[in-house]
């Protein structure tokens, strides 16, 4: 799965990164659209400084999630830290479809603000199915439970499903630090290019948390 855009920016703790990002292996026909993510700062607002000579941002305190459960989903899978493939200026989605990776540069497990966000395959040729093979079939109030690094547990619920040709996603909100904190699960969607071999567009899902750590 995969979100590429020239001069990309990512909004990460606090300033951006310009790359061109992605986000890799996705699901063909995700059901319509629902909800509105939760707000953040409007995208004029933000500063957006570019970080030069392709340095990567450093990433704060680690408080990385452990696991990802969504029951609906029959999901439960290892979060792995990740952050942007230096070769590729790809979302370093880990290479096994059965993990999700988190954006290691953005909000944490216990974040008390912003978007902590999570991505994952949906299928390869060599590994079938993946993690998120079904998370465009999410539906409102939906459960998902993050797991932390010493065992606690946050729950978030499902609010919003949404859809976008992968030139359109509006990152500065799903990549932001500020506004309520939420869980924003992306992958792929939309018609498969047999040519590029990558889908057009990408679904994100956003869960509002319901429930601090514990």
């Amino acid at each position: 799965m995969i979100i590429r855009r020239g001069a990309l920016s990512l909004v990460a703790l606090g300033v951006a990164l310009a790359v061109a990002a992605g986000i890799g292996a996705c699901r063909s026909q995700p059901a319509a659209d629902f909800g509105a993510p939760v707000a953040t700062t409007p995208p004029a607002t933000v500063k957006k400084p570019t970080i030069r000579d392709g340095a990567l941002p450093k990433a704060g305190p680690v408080d990385a999630p452990a696991r990802l459960r969504i029951p609906a989903l029959d999901l439960d899978a290892t979060v792995d830290a990740v952050g942007i493939d230096a070769k590729t200026g790809d979302f370093a989605v880990p290479p096994s479809v059965d993990r999700v990776g988190w954006y290691r540069y953005g909000p944490g497990f216990a974040a008390d603000a912003g978007s902590i966000v999570v991505a994952g395959h949906v299928d390869s040729a060599a590994e079938g199915k993946g993690a998120f093979f079904r998370l465009g079939g999410l539906k409102a109030g939906d459960a998902v439970t993050l797991t932390g690094p010493d065992g606690r547990e946050r729950k978030f619920e499902v609010v919003a499903r949404e859809r976008y040709r992968k030139t359109a996603v509006p990152l500065d909100r799903y990549f932001a630090r500020d506004g309520a904190a939420r869980l924003t699960l992306i992958t792929c969607g939309g018609p498969f290019d047999a040519a590029t071999r990558h889908y057009r567009d990408n679904v994100v899902v956003t869960a509002a948390a319901v429930e601090e750590a514990r």
